[in-house]
């Protein structure tokens, strides 16, 4: 499989849910929800949607909501692209954001002294 397909089918993929979840899904007022990658497998049979949650303490949360909605969302996306075979939606949270925070309140102690 060309990889410019692959990466065309990402970007489409990071669009198309994004919109759903601002749409479709309700989180909390509080939390913020990011889709921040989208990794397809060559074979167009599952892609992995990585998320990032703020405050990160609502991470699991945001994990329940999105586990419980995916059969809705993926319904949406196998109406909503016109290509076969859909990838199957699997979500994943996004462990770098809270890397980088760790990493930003370090360097904050740092400067601080």
């Amino acid at each position: 499989m060309s990889t410019k397909r692959i990466l065309k089918v990402n970007e489409l993929l990071k669009k198309e849910l994004g919109q759903l979840l601002l749409k479709k899904v309700e989180f909390p007022r509080d939390v913020l929800v990011t889709i921040t990658k989208v990794n397809t497998l060559p074979n167009l049979r599952e892609a992995i949607v990585s998320i990032s949650s703020l405050p990160d303490s609502k991470s699991k949360m945001v994990q329940k909501i999105l586990s419980y909605r995916i059969y809705d969302l993926q319904q949406e996306i196998n109406k909503k692209l016109k290509m076969r075979p859909v990838p199957k939606i699997i979500f994943r949270e996004e462990d770098k954001v809270g890397q980088a925070a760790r990493i930003e309140e370090l360097l904050q102690k740092i400067n601080e002294k």
